[in-house]
Protein backbone atom coordinates (compact mmCIF):
# COMPACT_ATOMS: atom_id res chain seq x y z
CA UNK A 1 0.00 0.00 0.00
CA UNK A 2 1.23 3.53 -0.92
CA UNK A 3 1.85 6.18 1.02
CA UNK A 4 -1.04 8.08 -0.48
CA UNK A 5 -3.45 4.91 0.22
CA UNK A 6 -2.01 4.93 3.60
CA UNK A 7 -2.86 8.08 4.27
CA UNK A 8 -6.28 8.36 2.29
CA UNK A 9 -7.57 5.23 4.79
CA UNK A 10 -6.18 7.05 7.96
CA UNK A 11 -8.18 10.03 6.96
CA UNK A 12 -10.95 8.21 6.62
CA UNK A 13 -10.72 5.99 9.93
CA UNK A 14 -10.32 9.28 12.10
CA UNK A 15 -13.52 11.03 9.94
CA UNK A 16 -15.21 8.44 11.14
CA UNK A 17 -14.35 8.30 14.73
CA UNK A 18 -14.86 11.98 14.88
CA UNK A 19 -18.41 11.32 13.86
CA UNK A 20 -19.17 8.71 16.04
CA UNK A 21 -17.27 10.91 19.26
CA UNK A 22 -20.02 13.28 18.09
CA UNK A 23 -22.79 11.42 17.74
CA UNK A 24 -22.08 10.06 21.37
CA UNK A 25 -21.76 13.57 22.43
CA UNK A 26 -24.94 14.65 21.20
CA UNK A 27 -26.69 11.50 22.50
CA UNK A 28 -25.78 12.60 26.43
CA UNK A 29 -26.99 15.66 25.55
CA UNK A 30 -30.26 14.77 24.26
CA UNK A 31 -30.40 12.13 27.53
CA UNK A 32 -29.77 15.01 29.84
CA UNK A 33 -32.69 17.39 28.14
CA UNK A 34 -35.26 15.16 27.96
CA UNK A 35 -34.19 13.32 31.79
CA UNK A 36 -36.21 17.22 32.92
CA UNK A 37 -40.20 17.46 33.74
CA UNK A 38 -39.78 20.90 32.63
CA UNK A 39 -37.35 23.38 31.19
CA UNK A 40 -37.19 27.51 31.73
CA UNK A 41 -34.70 28.90 29.40
CA UNK A 42 -33.92 33.27 28.66
CA UNK A 43 -32.51 33.78 25.61
CA UNK A 44 -30.33 36.41 23.28
CA UNK A 45 -31.44 36.47 19.83
CA UNK A 46 -29.06 37.77 17.13
CA UNK A 47 -29.79 38.27 13.29
CA UNK A 48 -26.66 39.67 11.18
CA UNK A 49 -26.46 39.92 7.45
CA UNK A 50 -23.92 41.93 6.58
CA UNK A 51 -24.81 42.54 2.80
CA UNK A 52 -28.22 43.05 3.38
CA UNK A 53 -26.98 45.66 6.03
CA UNK A 54 -28.99 44.03 8.28
CA UNK A 55 -28.23 43.90 12.36
CA UNK A 56 -31.01 43.12 14.99
CA UNK A 57 -30.93 42.11 18.45
CA UNK A 58 -34.04 41.08 20.57
CA UNK A 59 -34.67 38.91 23.82
CA UNK A 60 -36.67 36.02 24.50
CA UNK A 61 -37.78 33.18 26.80
CA UNK A 62 -39.29 29.61 26.80
CA UNK A 63 -41.13 27.42 29.10
CA UNK A 64 -40.85 23.52 27.74
CA UNK A 65 -42.64 20.88 29.44
CA UNK A 66 -42.85 17.64 26.86
CA UNK A 67 -43.76 18.82 23.47
CA UNK A 68 -45.85 21.61 25.58
CA UNK A 69 -44.29 25.08 25.59
CA UNK A 70 -44.91 28.74 26.18
CA UNK A 71 -42.71 30.96 24.11
CA UNK A 72 -42.32 34.76 24.08
CA UNK A 73 -40.79 36.62 21.34
CA UNK A 74 -40.51 40.08 19.69
CA UNK A 75 -43.61 41.11 21.15
CA UNK A 76 -45.40 37.64 20.14
CA UNK A 77 -47.11 34.94 22.93
CA UNK A 78 -46.87 31.58 22.03
CA UNK A 79 -48.65 28.61 23.06
CA UNK A 80 -48.87 24.87 21.94
CA UNK A 81 -51.08 22.48 24.21
CA UNK A 82 -49.89 19.45 22.56
CA UNK A 83 -52.65 19.78 19.93
CA UNK A 84 -52.92 23.37 18.70
CA UNK A 85 -50.61 26.55 18.26
CA UNK A 86 -51.64 29.93 19.40
CA UNK A 87 -50.01 32.60 18.71
CA UNK A 88 -50.95 35.95 20.16
CA UNK A 89 -50.47 39.54 18.96
CA UNK A 90 -51.14 42.23 21.29
CA UNK A 91 -50.05 44.64 18.79
CA UNK A 92 -52.54 44.03 15.99
CA UNK A 93 -54.89 42.30 18.86
CA UNK A 94 -55.53 39.41 17.20
CA UNK A 95 -55.28 35.66 17.99
CA UNK A 96 -54.28 32.90 15.24
CA UNK A 97 -54.68 29.37 15.83
CA UNK A 98 -53.39 26.44 13.65
CA UNK A 99 -52.65 22.80 13.75
CA UNK A 100 -48.97 21.77 14.12
CA UNK A 101 -47.64 21.14 10.42
CA UNK A 102 -45.89 18.25 9.27
CA UNK A 103 -44.07 19.93 6.37
CA UNK A 104 -41.70 21.69 8.19
CA UNK A 105 -37.97 21.41 7.48
CA UNK A 106 -36.33 19.08 9.81
CA UNK A 107 -33.47 22.02 10.42
CA UNK A 108 -36.35 24.76 11.15
CA UNK A 109 -35.81 25.62 14.85
CA UNK A 110 -39.65 25.79 16.56
CA UNK A 111 -40.06 25.94 20.34
CA UNK A 112 -40.82 22.46 20.88
CA UNK A 113 -37.66 20.79 19.76
CA UNK A 114 -35.01 24.06 20.03
CA UNK A 115 -33.30 21.90 22.50
CA UNK A 116 -33.13 18.33 20.40
CA UNK A 117 -33.42 19.51 16.44
CA UNK A 118 -30.29 17.87 15.99
CA UNK A 119 -31.03 14.56 16.85
CA UNK A 120 -32.36 14.32 13.03
CA UNK A 121 -32.03 15.37 9.31
CA UNK A 122 -28.24 16.08 9.95
CA UNK A 123 -24.33 15.27 10.14
CA UNK A 124 -21.72 16.19 12.25
CA UNK A 125 -18.64 16.34 13.80
CA UNK A 126 -16.96 17.69 16.61
CA UNK A 127 -15.69 21.51 15.96
CA UNK A 128 -13.83 23.57 19.02
CA UNK A 129 -13.72 23.78 22.78
CA UNK A 130 -13.53 27.28 24.13
CA UNK A 131 -13.73 29.23 27.46
CA UNK A 132 -16.62 31.10 28.03
CA UNK A 133 -16.26 33.07 31.55
CA UNK A 134 -14.80 29.57 32.80
CA UNK A 135 -17.09 27.90 31.40
CA UNK A 136 -15.92 25.25 28.90
CA UNK A 137 -18.08 24.88 25.49
CA UNK A 138 -17.50 22.50 23.13
CA UNK A 139 -18.90 23.00 19.89
CA UNK A 140 -20.23 20.63 17.38
CA UNK A 141 -20.74 21.44 14.17
CA UNK A 142 -23.66 20.27 12.60
CA UNK A 143 -24.51 20.15 8.52
CA UNK A 144 -27.85 19.24 7.09
CA UNK A 145 -28.29 16.35 4.74
CA UNK A 146 -31.01 17.60 2.70
CA UNK A 147 -29.03 19.87 -0.16
CA UNK A 148 -32.01 21.87 -0.75
CA UNK A 149 -31.79 23.18 3.30
CA UNK A 150 -31.68 26.92 3.60
CA UNK A 151 -28.79 26.47 6.02
CA UNK A 152 -25.39 25.89 5.32
CA UNK A 153 -24.71 24.90 8.89
CA UNK A 154 -25.19 24.84 12.63
CA UNK A 155 -22.34 25.00 15.41
CA UNK A 156 -24.03 23.88 18.90
CA UNK A 157 -22.19 25.29 21.79
CA UNK A 158 -22.79 22.98 24.75
CA UNK A 159 -21.43 23.18 28.34
CA UNK A 160 -18.96 20.94 28.97
CA UNK A 161 -20.34 20.24 32.62
CA UNK A 162 -23.83 20.39 32.80
CA UNK A 163 -24.17 19.09 29.19
CA UNK A 164 -26.94 22.08 28.62
CA UNK A 165 -27.02 23.86 25.32
CA UNK A 166 -25.41 27.20 25.68
CA UNK A 167 -25.42 28.82 22.40
CA UNK A 168 -27.05 28.00 18.58
CA UNK A 169 -25.00 29.64 15.42
CA UNK A 170 -27.04 29.24 12.18
CA UNK A 171 -25.17 30.05 9.10
CA UNK A 172 -27.76 30.59 6.03
CA UNK A 173 -26.80 29.91 2.43
CA UNK A 174 -27.39 33.64 2.01
CA UNK A 175 -24.38 34.38 4.82
CA UNK A 176 -27.47 35.29 7.17
CA UNK A 177 -25.81 34.76 10.79
CA UNK A 178 -28.53 34.06 13.21
CA UNK A 179 -27.18 33.69 16.89
CA UNK A 180 -29.24 32.35 20.03
CA UNK A 181 -27.35 32.23 23.34
CA UNK A 182 -28.98 31.13 26.46
CA UNK A 183 -28.81 33.18 29.31
CA UNK A 184 -30.92 31.33 31.95
CA UNK A 185 -31.27 27.55 32.09
CA UNK A 186 -33.40 26.33 34.74
CA UNK A 187 -35.34 22.55 34.72
CA UNK A 188 -38.19 21.00 36.87
CA UNK A 189 -39.71 24.42 38.24
CA UNK A 190 -42.96 24.20 40.01
CA UNK A 191 -45.54 24.91 37.03
CA UNK A 192 -48.78 24.52 36.18
CA UNK A 193 -50.38 23.41 33.26
CA UNK A 194 -52.21 26.37 32.96
CA UNK A 195 -48.92 27.95 31.39
CA UNK A 196 -49.76 26.24 28.13
CA UNK A 197 -53.72 26.47 27.74
CA UNK A 198 -54.97 29.25 25.88
CA UNK A 199 -58.43 30.63 27.57
CA UNK A 200 -60.45 32.13 24.69
CA UNK A 201 -62.95 33.91 26.40
CA UNK A 202 -60.18 35.90 27.92
CA UNK A 203 -58.98 37.29 24.57
CA UNK A 204 -63.23 37.50 23.26
CA UNK A 205 -63.55 39.80 26.01
CA UNK A 206 -61.14 41.94 24.93
CA UNK A 207 -61.93 42.03 21.40
CA UNK A 208 -59.11 40.41 19.35
CA UNK A 209 -59.65 38.93 16.66
CA UNK A 210 -59.69 35.05 17.04
CA UNK A 211 -59.04 32.76 13.23
CA UNK A 212 -59.09 29.82 13.92
CA UNK A 213 -58.41 26.77 11.71
CA UNK A 214 -61.40 25.29 9.33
Amino acid sequence: MNKKVTLLVFLLISSFGFSQNAKAYLDDVAKKVKSYDNIQIEFEHKLDNSAANIHRESHGNATLKGEMYHFDFMGVEQLFDGEKVYMIIPEFEEVIIKKPGNTEDVTTLTPSKFLTFYEKGFTYKMDILQNVKGRKIQYVKLTPIDSDSDLKHILLGIDNVTKHIYKVIETGIDDTLTTITISKFATNQSISNKLFTFDKSKFEDKGYDITEPK
